[in-house]
């Protein structure tokens, strides 16, 4: 799709309904973030999550499409440790849950790791620019590579981990001028968001698009009000529990009435009870 000006369009998914959406909406890639620790599990930031967060949710997602490739993070911790315990963890998101890829984060610190993982049949894409996993280092979620310093430093690090053998690289909040480099250096896609236009592809969060996130960052843009609409359904529901409109009879099974019968022949007092009561 690189080679053809193809632009790859990658979105986030969860769960089963939102891998489902994803996939009828024609997504090519879909990408179970670690920001599911904000979008779907409360956390303030991804480090909280594990990988057994990782696996339940990228199982899930594999379950439930067909087409779209999945690639799946690697959480904070889990390759940091130690390269031997990366590439058991990496394995793991790939034989347990399913996953065709995994994604990680950083440059030429991680491109020997990158280049372990390759080498035993495990497909990376890069992560450069904000890596939220390392927001405390940053001291906040800021774009990254303004100064020219961090800006040849980035290509650097996308050239690194293309060279360890990664398949993409995702360029999050850098300057779209910094991205279209990028991207032009490369021979591997870069999947931008909050990176520009020049992108060979573009990643959004799911609940971004969607609205069902707390606020919408200026690189998202909103394209339902689905909060809204589900919060009506809800508020549809309870009002017709209290009003006595739902269940009606259309929403019941029935009894035949000979099980009617054989029920008031086996508890008498039911029918007189009943009666006493009203």
């Amino acid at each position: 799709m690189k080679r053809s000006g193809d632009p790859i369009v990658m979105v986030t998914a969860y769960d089963a309904p939102s891998a489902r959406i994803a996939e009828a909406a024609g997504a090519d890639a879909v990408l179970v973030g670690d920001s599911l620790g904000m979008t779907v599990l409360g956390y303030g930031s991804t480090l909280p999550v594990t990988l057994d967060d990782m696996l339940r949710h990228t199982a899930a997602v594999v379950r439930s499409v067909s087409r779209p490739l999945v690639v799946a993070d690697m959480p904070f911790g889990s390759y940091q440790a130690s390269p031997d315990d990366a590439v058991a963890n990496a394995v793991r998101l790939l034989a347990e849950a399913g996953a065709a890829a995994v994604k990680l984060e950083g440059g030429r610190s991680v491109a020997p790791l990158v280049e372990r993982m390759v080498a035993a049949g495990i497909p990376v894409m890069g992560h450069l620019g904000l890596t939220p996993q390392s927001v405390n280092v940053f001291g906040g979620y800021r774009v990254r590579a303004k100064e020219a310093g961090e800006a040849i430093a980035l290509v650097e690090d996308a050239l690194a981990l293309e060279t360890a053998g990664a398949f993409a690289v995702v360029l999050e909040l850098v300057p779209a001028e910094v991205a279209a480099i990028v991207t032009e250096e490369l021979e591997i896609p870069t999947i931008g968001i909050g990176a520009g236009p020049s992108c060979d592809g573009q990643v959004q969060v799911f609940h971004d698009l969607v609205g069902l996130s707390t606020f919408t960052p200026r690189h998202a843009k909103r394209y339902a009000d689905a909060e809204q609409v589900l919060a009506d359904a809800v508020a549809a529901y309870v009002r017709e529990v209290r009003e006595g409109a739902f269940p009606g009879d259309e929403n019941a099974t029935h009894a035949s009435e000979p099980v009617v019968a054989e029920l008031e022949t086996v508890l008498p007092l039911a029918g007189p009870r009943r009666a006493g009561e009203e």
